[in-house]
């Protein structure tokens, strides 16, 4: 199984086997990990799964898409490696990918 790096937004780490074919979002949320609120349940329309993803990992996920993009551009924490986790297909080609959960708007 994939291996997926979870960065908290105290800066702790925790690594878990996700599941390929889900979003990160899905992996993330399942995992136990509350921060990410994740309101509209990967409908991308609230924005409260937004992350940070490693420079590493960034230019080898799919683009942003109009509506996650316009999403992004309400959080005061937007950077140039920001994406919305429900948007992000975890893939076995993505195993070690490492993303931090964005500070919450």
């Amino acid at each position: 199984m994939p291996r997926l790096h979870i960065v908290t937004r105290d800066g702790a780490e925790r690594l878990f086997e996700g599941k390929a074919g889900w979003s990160v979002m899905e992996n993330i949320r399942d995992n136990g990990l509350d921060e990410l609120l994740a309101l509209c349940g990967g409908c991308c329309s609230c924005a409260t799964c937004h992350v940070h993803v490693d420079p590493e990992w960034f230019g080898r996920l799919n683009p942003r898409g109009e509506d996650e993009d316009d999403l992004l551009d309400t959080s005061d924490h937007r950077a140039e490696t920001s994406r919305l986790s429900c948007q992000i297909l975890f893939t076995d080609e993505l195993d070690g990918l490492r993303v931090t959960i964005a500070p919450e708007d």
